[in-house]
């Protein structure tokens, strides 16, 4: 089967994949848009996780390839085996997204609703919380149409270790992923998620594409000839050769400006925070089901369809697209500031719907303890110069330590002069 895709060109996938995505569970994702409610500020903004997921695994494939060209695998059948793996987990790893943004988890059952066997395999536990869309897609990948697809056409691979690629933190007997005395499950987990992983190298440029913007342009080419691999205490590690560390900077800004100037764009925001209003409201009918087949019409489109029935202020206005509007924005402001544009709204009796927006450069901030997750810098040139951790490689995380923060004052068109005026009347 080959795939026309206007960022990668022509896409050849093989018979298995090709049966995954040709499935009722896989083809859902055509109705769940990327981006969500950017299409209006971005009209050309409609593309799906359909096409991104293709797209993602199709990178992972290239990934693969560069890492393993000429390394030595003790057991020939392992290479493919490990790259088919990859794959499949880079082209289910959203299998499970709910409709239209990560607000409608807000309304997803309690995990153990799910009944995902695979949490309560040895090592595993049953989270009691809220489901979200990565714990749907350990359901779809474990235990539906999709693992049996997987075990038909793939007889060495399980789908419970495709499932262990996207969720690192799943317990599985590492020999599945070992090579002699090496375990790669570190660095196949990397290449489907971590901070320089095929799903950004992916939505980088797709949303930048479709948005007609270019912050998201990156050297994707550049980056994956220089991927390699770096071993310690017997673990497969994701690395970096040194002269690509420059484009590896310009990559971590890229995502860093897409996300203050369209993923945290001022309607796209809005929209979400009303649609969160909603399905927290009391009145709210709108419930995703734990049911897998229930769960497969849920898309953006029935969200849609649902707003267009109900009487709901907040559906309505978003089905008829009378969003709240900005009254002040400010950027990394003062809290004291924020709360006072707060006090003179409130004191006017003008509702007001606050959001703050915040992003820091890079989750290495967070996990730069764990091991499993560090990316290392290697010289092919200086041999006397030993593989780093490369957040130690690079200033750009100390360049971008401070978080930035975007806070608004959002009102109804109906009081948006009125606050506006209040605002610029009175210092806050």
């Amino acid at each position: 089967m080959e795939i026309r895709d206007p960022i990668h060109g022509s896409i050849f996938l093989p018979d298995g994949e090709e049966a995954i995505i040709e499935s009722v569970e896989f083809q859902r994702l055509r109705e769940i848009k990327q981006l969500g409610f950017s299409e209006f500020s971005f009209p050309g903004a409609t593309h799906n996780r359909f096409l991104h997921s293709i797209g993602v695994s199709h990178i992972s494939g290239k990934i693969f390839d560069n890492i393993f060209k000429a390394y030595p695998f003790q057991k020939s059948s392992n290479k493919a085996r490990f790259r088919q793996m990859t794959k499949l987990a880079a082209l289910l790893h959203d299998i499970g997204h709910g409709p239209l943004s990560h607000t409608t988890e807000e309304v997803m059952p309690r995990v153990s609703d799910l009944k995902i066997a695979v949490y309560s395999e040895p090592g595993n536990f049953q989270p009691n919380r809220r489901a979200n869309h990565e714990d749907y897609t350990i359901k779809f990948v474990t235990d539906s149409n999709i693992a049996t697809l997987i075990k038909k056409h793939y007889l060495d691979i399980d789908p419970y270790h495709v499932a262990c690629l996207i969720d690192k933190n799943l317990f599985c007997d590492e020999s599945v992923f070992t090579d002699g005395k090496i375990n790669y499950r570190p660095l196949l987990s990397q290449i489907v998620s971590s901070e320089l992983d095929a799903d950004r190298m992916d939505y980088l440029e797709r949303d930048s594409y479709f948005c007609g913007i270019s912050y998201g342009n990156i050297d994707r080419d550049w980056l994956i000839q220089n991927l390699t691999i770096h071993i310690k205490d017997y673990k497969a590690n994701l690395a970096l050769n040194r002269r690509a560390l420059y484009a590896f900077d310009d990559f971590l800004i890229s995502r860093h400006h897409m996300h203050l100037m369209v993923y945290f764009h001022h309607k796209s925001v809005v929209y979400d925070e009303m649609l969160m209003r909603y399905l927290s409201s009391p009145d709210c009918k709108f419930v995703i089901p734990a049911n897998l087949d229930d769960y497969i019409p849920y898309t953006d489109y029935k969200l849609y369809e649902h707003l267009d029935t109900v009487n709901n202020p907040w559906a309505r206005r978003i089905a008829e697209r009378k969003p709240y509007r900005v009254a002040t924005e400010l950027h990394n402001q003062d809290p004291e500031r924020v709360g006072n544009a707060k006090q003179i709204l409130t004191r006017a009796d003008i509702d007001y719907i606050y959001t703050s927006s915040n992003i820091r450069l890079s989750k290495y901030h967070a996990t730069a303890s764990d091991e499993d997750s560090h990316i290392y810098v290697v010289d092919q040139y200086d041999k006397w110069d030993k593989p780093a951790p490369i957040n130690s490689a690079t200033q750009i995380f100390q360049k971008y330590e401070v978080a930035r923060t975007i806070d608004r004052v959002y009102v109804s068109p109906e009081h948006l002069e009125q606050a506006k005026k209040l605002l610029t009347e009175k210092k806050y």
